[in-house]
C-alpha cells in the first residue's frame, strides 16, 4: 500500500466527498443570468439528504437586497412573498420568541436597527444570580454590495450596531443589563495577558442585515463559534436538523442554503459541522448559520425549495431576507 493511499484511508470522510449539486433553475421560473439555484440528493454520512442553494452575485445592480420585518406578529414567508410584491427571493433568518413573537437578533433596513441581539442570559442552578453576556453574529451587505460577518453589540439607544471582527467569550456577572462599555470590556478581556491590541470596535454601517448564530466559516476555514455565542448547549450541535445559512465568497457571491430535515426516509437535515462542511466546500470565506427546524423555508419566485418540517406547512417567522429584481 502506497503513503498516499494509507494518507487518503486517514483523512475525513467530508473532506475528500463533496457533494454533487446540479443547476436547476428551470424549475424556478425566470431568473436573471447574475442567479442561480441548485439542488443536491447526495447522501449524507450515508443517510438520505436533500439541499439546495442560491447564488446571487452581489455585484449586480439590477438585483436588491434587503429585509423585511413585522412588529408584534409573524407571517409565513409564503404572506412576506405576497407583501413585498412577489420578489426573487424570501428565506427565513433570526430567532425568535414564540411568546412575544419578537426577534432575538439584529434586523437592519435601509441603515435602521429594527431589531437587537439578545444580551443577557439567565444562570441555572448554582448561577441563578449570574448573568452571561454573548455578542451575537450577524450576517450585512453595505451599500457599496460588500458582504460582512461580524459579532455585534445592539442598544435602541444607539443608531449603529457595535461591531467585532472576531469571537469572544460571553461576559459573566452579577448584572442583568449589558452596555457598550460592557461589550469593551468583554473584548478587552478576551485579549492575551500583557498583550496590546487595537481596539477594532465600532459602528457597522451596514445596508441590510439579519443575525443568527453560531458563525461557521471565518476565513475561509470552519470555525464554529457556538461556545461563545451560547447557541447551542452541549452537544446540540451534532444534532441533525433542517438549516438555513448565508455566506459569502472573496468573489462577492451571495450563497443561500436551505437543508431539508426530519422528513423520515427522504432527508434527515444535518448537523452544525456538516452544514458549515458544505458551505466551506461552496467557497464561502465567511458564513452564517441562521434559525432552522420548522422555520427553514426559502421561496424562488415564490416555490418552495425544500420541504418545511412543520406539519402544518411553513412557520410563521417575524423577519426574512429578500432580493428583488429591478423592473
Amino acid at each position: 500500500m502506497s503513503r498516499l493511499t494509507i494518507l487518503l484511508l486517514f483523512l475525513p470522510f467530508s473532506s475528500i466527498a463533496q457533494l454533487q449539486w446540479k443547476k436547476v433553475d428551470d424549475l424556478f421560473g425566470s431568473l436573471p443570468a447574475s442567479v442561480h439555484v441548485y439542488k443536491t440528493m447526495d447522501s449524507l454520512d450515508g443517510k438520505p439528504h436533500i439541499a439546495y442553494y442560491l447564488e446571487a452575485n452581489l455585484n449586480d445592480r439590477q438585483l436588491t437586497f434587503t429585509v423585511d420585518t413585522t412588529y408584534q406578529r409573524r407571517l409565513k414567508p409564503s404572506q412576506f412573498y405576497e407583501k413585498n410584491e412577489q420578489p426573487l427571493l424570501v428565506v427565513n433568518t433570526t430567532f425568535f420568541s414564540f411568546a412575544t413573537n419578537q426577534n432575538l437578533n439584529v434586523v437592519i433596513r435601509n441603515k435602521k436597527l429594527l431589531g437587537y441581539n439578545i444580551h443577557t442570559i439567565n444562570g441555572r442552578g448554582k448561577d441563578t444570580f449570574t448573568y452571561r453576556h454573548p455578542l451575537g453574529s450577524a450576517i450585512g451587505i453595505s451599500k457599496d454590495r460588500k458582504a460582512d460577518i461580524a459579532w455585534l453589540y445592539t442598544d435602541s439607544s444607539t443608531r449603529y450596531a457595535y461591531a467585532y471582527q472576531g469571537a469572544i467569550p460571553a461576559l459573566k456577572d452579577s448584572l442583568i443589563s449589558f452596555s457598550k462599555e460592557n461589550a469593551i470590556r468583554s473584548i478587552q478581556q478576551s485579549w492575551p495577558p500583557k498583550v496590546r491590541v487595537r481596539m477594532d470596535f465600532g459602528p457597522w454601517k451596514m445596508k441590510t442585515a439579519v443575525g443568527g448564530g453560531p458563525v461557521l466559516i471565518q476565513n475561509g476555514e470552519i470555525r464554529i463559534s457556538n461556545n461563545e455565542e451560547i447557541k447551542f448547549a452541549g452537544k446540540a450541535i451534532d444534532d441533525k436538523h433542517p438549516r438555513t445559512a448565508m455566506g459569502y465568497t472573496k468573489d462577492n457571491k451571495l450563497i443561500i442554503l436551505v437543508i431539508e430535515g426530519r422528513n423520515p426516509g427522504k432527508a434527515e437535515g444535518a448537523t452544525l459541522t456538516q452544514e458549515a462542511q458544505m458551505l466551506k466546500d461552496l467557497g464561502c470565506w465567511e458564513a452564517l448559520n441562521l434559525d432552522g427546524g420548522g422555520s427553514s423555508c426559502m421561496l424562488v419566485n415564490g416555490k418552495e425549495t425544500i420541504k418545511v418540517s412543520d406539519t402544518g406547512g411553513q412557520r410563521p417567522v417575524p423577519a426574512v431576507f429578500l432580493i428583488q429584481q429591478k423592473k
